[in-house]
């Protein structure tokens, strides 16, 4: 169950087992059905959350009330809320199981705790984070000014792994267009 978190984390650096052990003992393994709401918007993000399997998304909703899909997260991601997570504020997004999931669950409390343990564990969680930040940002960045048609099409060719896996209607509020609007585009392309 947790050998996805590990696998991942030895990636950047050697974890003695030992210390695995200690990981394990702090965190929890749980199944998550699609559309199972892990972070609700308007509460404080409590916990982060390593994806084994699945996909996760970071849901917002509109002034009209619709919901406005931010990010999708995969295998070997973490996914939190982060300035929720790291000031204890009140969160304006939530996070939802986009299909069904196994994810590796990080208390805060506990994860403070496995910091004090194992001191560099929160430098290789915080560089880890960071990367992902920024590899967030540049793949969002990546689809400012195209037309629906082009974002569609990078999406289908950067995220592949989520395309398939995911609703039309979430790919359309992600890339922000309607569902109607990505039945055409997806029409015209075959």
């Amino acid at each position: 169950m947790f050998e996805p978190l590990f696998t991942y984390l030895e990636l950047f650096q050697k974890i003695p087992s030992k210390d695995k052990e200690t990981i394990c003992q702090n965190t929890t393994f749980i199944k998550v059905k699609e559309g199972e709401i892990l972070l609700q918007e308007g509460k404080a993000a409590k916990q982060m959350f390593f994806i084994c399997k699945g996909i996760l998304k970071i849901v917002s909703i509109s002034e009209k009330g619709n919901e406005v899909i931010h990010f999708f997260l995969s295998e070997n991601q973490f996914c939190t809320i982060l300035k929720s997570f790291t000031e204890n504020a009140v969160s304006t997004d939530s996070i939802h199981a986009a299909c069904d999931s196994e994810i590796i669950v990080f208390q805060k409390d506990k994860l403070h705790s496995l910091y004090n343990t194992l001191p560099y564990f929160k430098s290789l969680l915080d560089n880890i984070t960071k990367q992902a930040l920024l590899n967030k940002i540049s793949l969002r960045n990546s689809y400012i000014g195209e037309d629906a048609t082009t974002r569609y099409q990078k999406f289908i060719v950067q995220q592949s792994n989520i395309a398939l896996r995911v609703s039309q209607t979430d790919i359309a509020s992600y890339l922000g267009i309607t569902k109607q609007s990505l039945s055409r585009i997806r029409k015209n392309m075959h």
